[in-house]
């Protein structure tokens, strides 16, 4: 995960690099991802998600796309 001040400063940083743009979130989409993605880690009864539950994650805070699909 690379921060960057805005869309154009990563346009810039990627461009003599010939990187492909990914995904971009501003901060306040990271932060929902992380609340919904991390709710409950530290509880004694936490298990890992199923890929299915970690789509329904992303899928409930806005993030779909074929970026976003999970693929087992």
């Amino acid at each position: 995960m690379l921060f960057f001040r805005s869309e154009e400063h990563l346009d810039r940083w990627l461009a003599p690099r010939g990187g492909e743009r990914g995904a971009v979130l501003s901060l306040a989409e990271a932060w929902r991802l992380s609340k919904a993605w991390y709710p409950d880690r530290r509880c004694p009864e936490w298990t890992p998600r199923t890929i299915e539950q970690s789509q329904a994650v992303l899928d409930s805070v806005g993030l779909t796309g074929d970026f976003w699909l999970l693929k087992p």
